[in-house]
């Protein structure tokens, strides 16, 4: 498959190249720190971001919304089909 932007450099506003599942988890951080998130179902996301401080915000389905985030918090965490871009 032909990348005719693979000679470009990733900065933090290009598109994300790759993502995964979230499972909120009060324990354990993500596996890669994300630069944004992706709700399946609407709710609110507790996460901890890139610098400590822990937030959370009200999301709705569908919405790609940037965000830093080491951990999504099974606590206070009501959203659904959760997916980390990096």
């Amino acid at each position: 498959m032909s990348d005719y932007f693979s000679k470009y450099s990733r900065s933090i506003t290009s598109p994300p190249f790759g993502g995964y599942a979230i499972s909120p988890d009060d324990a354990t951080d993500l596996s890669t720190v994300t630069r944004a998130l992706n709700v399946g179902i609407a709710g609110a996301v507790r996460a901890t971001l890139l610098d400590g401080s822990v937030v959370t915000l009200n999301l709705a389905a569908g919405t790609v919304f940037p965000m830093r985030a080491t951990r999504v918090w099974a606590t206070g965490t009501t959203a659904g089909d959760i997916v980390g871009l990096y």
